[in-house]
This record gives structure tokens, sequence and C-alpha cells, in this order.
């Protein structure tokens, strides 16, 4: 692959939003960063929190149910003993996002009080939707205003504009574009990205991100690789799959592309497992 960490991004779009959000934080109460629970810390753009600074957050880790409960469960820990409020969701099945609203009363406790005591009832409380391509967050407001308002798509950046989804009397969502950052410092912050998707394939070289996966998850799940392909106690190659599969070319020979979109396609879909790519 090409030197991962070098690997550099900016559209025009993605720095219009980074000003976008930083124009629009003043109209909110409080931010929800959703993430993906398969990638917690990858998957937050540090930009993000430079940007949101001081503003009461809560953290979603989506897609729950492809990643390790027992990892999911040290992430809920892990943030939670920063200071933040933390769901472990699915956002396309709404698997806990009942509890958003009662995180969001509680980030905001000392607010809604002083409104309390001013009088000032009746204004809603306004939370900004942020997070990187792909994570969930065109699913989160669907799923969450019970209606298709927004475009969802499984692949990165489809959002563009900033848009306001009124959940009820009290709740008002400021849905932002997905927004990545410049430059990935770290090889295998660009590798987890690559792997779920976040990064769109057609900048990675696909066949070397797979054996990078297989190669995580024969060292960390070798039970559920050798469940899904049928395999020895070998780590499978994409040439193995490929046979074992009957993905062949002209010749009998593998199709190796083929091979590694498929390992790649089932990994993201879940039918690997529920596996985690990084810990606290």
């Amino acid at each position: 692959m090409a030197e991962i960490s070098n690997i550099q991004w900016f559209p025009g779009h993605m720095t219009k939003t980074k000003r976008q959000i930083q124009a629009d934080l003043k109209l909110v109460d409080a931010v929800a960063e959703i993430v993906d629970a398969r990638i917690p810390e990858s998957s937050r753009n540090p930009m993000i929190s430079e940007i949101t600074g001081s503003k009461p957050r809560i953290i979603l880790l989506n897609k729950c149910d492809y990643a390790d409960d027992r990892i999911t469960s040290l992430w809920q820990k892990h943030y939670a003993n920063k200071g933040y409020k933390v769901i472990a969701c699915d956002c396309r099945s709404g698997k806990g996002l009942k509890f958003f609203g009662p995180a969001v009363k509680s980030v905001l406790s000392e607010l809604l009080a002083k409104r309390k005591a001013k009088g000032m009832t009746g204004l809603s409380v306004r939370v900004m939707v942020v997070g990187i391509p792909n994570v969930g967050k065109s699913s989160f407001i669907n799923r969450m205003s019970k209606a298709s308002k927004t475009k969802v798509e499984d692949r990165p950046g489809v959002t563009r504009g900033a848009q306001w989804v009124s959940l009820d009397k009290e709740l008002e969502l400021l849905d932002t574009p997905g927004i990545l950052w410049p430059k990935f410092e770290d090889p295998d912050v660009a590798l987890r990205l690559g792997f779920t998707g976040a990064v769109k394939d057609d900048v990675m070289d696909v066949c070397e991100l797979s054996e990078h996966l297989l190669k995580y998850l024969w060292e960390n799940y070798p039970d559920k690789l050798a469940e899904r392909y049928k395999l020895s106690a070998q780590m499978p190659t994409l040439e193995v799959i490929a046979r074992k599969r009957g993905m062949l070319i002209s010749g009998g020979e593998p199709d190796i592309d083929r091979a590694a979109a498929t390992v790649l396609d089932e990994f993201r879909s879940g039918k690997l497992g529920k596996i985690s790519l990084e810990k606290p």
C-alpha cells in the first residue's frame, strides 16, 4: 500500500464543513459525537474536540452490534472516566437510542435548571451531530426522527450541507457533513478507517488492505476467521480464500481482487461476527 500515513485529502467541502461547524456551534447547547464502536478512537476526528471545545458532549458508540461486546464495555468506561456521557447503540436498528434523550437532559441539567428558574419554558434543546464520514450520522437522525429526512447511503461523504431536524418540541438536532482530517500521522489509524470503509477504497490498495485485516483477525479472532472461511490451522491468504470460494479467472487462477473485496465486505457487514479493531 502507498505509505498510508502520507495519504492526504482535504476536499474543499471538508474545509467548508470545518468553518460551518465553528459558525454553527453558537446555535447549539450540546454536541453528539458519533463514532464506530469497532474503532472508537480511530474514528474520532481530533479536530472535532478542538472545534467544539467545552460544549457538553455525548459519545455514541454506533454499530455496536458489529463490535466485540467485551471491548465495547471497556470503551464505555474509558470515555465515561473522561467525563462524557456514553451510549452503545446501533443506529440502523435503533438499539440503545432510547437512552439519548435522557443523556441530553443529564449533560444539560444545569442549563435546564437555569431556564426553569427564569421561567423560560418551551425552549427546545439543540444538539449538533458530528462525526467522520460513514459512521452513521444519517442513520441516527433518520431513526430518531422516524422518517428519512436525510439521505442514507453506505459509502463515505454523502451528506453535504448542515440541516436542522426537529424531533419534538423539546429537542432539535443539527446534522453536519462528515469531516475527515487532512493527514494521518498514525498508519494504524488509516488502516482501521480503511477496514471499516470510512476511507474510500479507491484511494487504497484493496488487496493489501484485506491482507492487513486478515493478519489482525488471525491474531485476535482466529476462530471466527476459520469458521467463516472453513480454514485449518494456518493463517489464510487471499489466494486460499479465492480458491475456497471458487473465485477463479481464466486458466483457473484465483481472483485475488474479488477475494479481497469479499473479505472487506464480510467484515463490514458483520458476517465475520462481532469484532473490535482497537482497545482503550
